[in-house]
């Protein structure tokens, strides 16, 4: 070995550095803009695919992911879902799909689709086995099945960000994206997941308004994609214009149907909001009674009205759209009794719940879980209420799909539509008997 150090060589100060190899120099230049020339964009839109094709750990995240996302729903925990979330699979097919519509690659377009319709297969039947699973734990609350089965404007906005992050950073960067893929995998896989678990839980609809969440967020965000891909001055393909305008239809007309119905929004339980009074446009009611000699009639009244029936003759009786139950005891003397009962009036009131963004509904007080009312849910009571364990119960009666449902909610939930001033609900009807 020679006794002089090994020193670096060093160029001559007088003479310029070295210029950076033709491949160095393209990356450089790929991570300050996007190519103009023709050949720099074919070189990036090849190197891009690469990165997007699916791989091996698209389908195992994917698998884990769904398990997690299942066992979410089943505890009702947003903590345990945001864990299956951060174990999704890089949404990198997904900008695939994107690029294959862009330079109107068909292969690539079914192989990047399949990827995804694997990954969220695998999603899918994890939130079906933990739906399956969940029948035998009922009733439970199921809160989180509900929020993200429906549309969200904030969550959709967030969309709309990590749709754009994602492709810009994608085509702009090598590194992976991880924050805004993130984003997206929270838009696609929790519908589909609330979707199988319904399907699995027996939920009613659910099933259906998950899978109209998930398109409405797919077809969002690759409309948003493909804009962006435009914007970054990525030129198409004339293959690719006219499958990015088959593209633009399809998801427009997606967008369109599903949110002009608005199935799954968040008020589709929720009748009309305006209650009215059924006793407030009544006529007076003036039953009668004539007899020989001395006529009595003894007259009954149960109901929260205050007005005062009169007794006049049998030719005066006028006629009344309030339900009546009438009957007629014949006693061995000469008088008839009369028993008038009118219906009691409903008192409306609104579901106003603190936590969960609804109340469950019970079919007795603390009974088997029958459904969940969303806030902003009308129903109406006739004031029969029961109190168990120190806790006020209220029978309630609401329109959901078209049905008539009844069951009991916690007094706390509800809040009342108030009729008049000083309006207080009680339990029992008050009257005013008259003979």
């Amino acid at each position: 070995m020679p006794d002089e150090p090994i020193l670096p060589s060093m160029p001559p100060q007088d003479e310029p550095p070295a210029s950076p190899p033709p491949a160095r120099r393209r990356r450089a230049t790929r991570r300050s803009h996007i190519p103009t020339d023709a050949e720099g964009q074919a070189e990036l839109i090849a190197s891009l695919a690469r990165r997007a094709y699916p791989s091996v750990e698209l389908f195992v995240f994917s698998l884990v992911c769904g398990a997690i996302l299942g066992l979410g729903y089943l505890l009702d925990s947003q903590a345990v879902l945001i864990l299956g979330i951060l174990v999704a699979p890089l949404m990198t097919p997904w900008v695939g799909f994107l690029l294959a519509i862009l330079t109107g690659s068909i292969r690539f377009m079914f192989e990047t689709l399949m990827a995804l319709f694997i990954s969220i297969l695998f999603v899918f039947l994890g939130g079906l086995l933990t739906g399956f699973a969940a029948r035998l734990f009922m009733p439970i609350t199921l809160n989180n099945v509900f929020i993200h089965s429906r549309l969200w404007i904030p969550e959709m906005i967030v969309f709309v960000l990590g749709a754009i992050t994602l492709v810009i950073s994608f085509a702009r960067s090598e590194d992976r994206p991880f924050l805004p893929s993130v984003v997206i995998a929270y838009a696609f896989f929790l519908p589909i997941g609330a979707a199988a678990f319904g399907i699995g839980s027996g939920l009613p609809d659910v099933w259906f308004q998950g899978l109209l969440v998930f398109l409405v967020h797919f077809a969002m965000t690759s409309i948003l994609g493909l804009i962006t891909l435009f914007v970054l001055r990525l030129r198409p393909s004339s293959g690719g214009i006219a499958l990015s305008a088959v593209t633009f239809a399809v998801f427009a007309g997606i967008l369109i149907f599903v949110t002009g119905s608005g199935s799954p929004s968040r008020n589709e339980a929720a009748p009309p909001s305006t209650p009215t009074n059924a006793n407030a446009a009544a006529p007076s009611l003036t039953p009668g009674l004539s007899s020989a000699p001395n006529p009595s009639a003894t007259l009954v009244v149960a109901s929260s009205s205050t007005r005062t029936p009169t007794a006049t003759s049998a030719e005066d009786i006028t006629p009344s759209p309030v339900p009546l139950t009438l009957e007629i005891t014949l006693p061995p003397t000469e008088t008839p009794t009369i028993t008038l009962t009118i219906q009691p009036t409903p008192v409306y009131g609104k579901v106003q719940a603190n936590e969960g963004g609804g109340a469950n509904l019970r079919d007795e007080p603390g009974g088997n879980y029958v459904m969940t009312l969303l806030n902003g849910t009308i129903v109406e009571t006739f004031s029969e209420f029961q109190v168990v364990n120190n806790i006020t119960w209220v029978k309630v009666y609401a329109q959901v799909n078209g049905q008539r449902i009844e069951g009991w909610l916690l007094e706390s939930v509800i809040s009342y539509a108030t009729p008049a001033p000083n309006f207080q609900t009680s339990s029992t009807p008050q009257g005013t008997p008259t003979p």
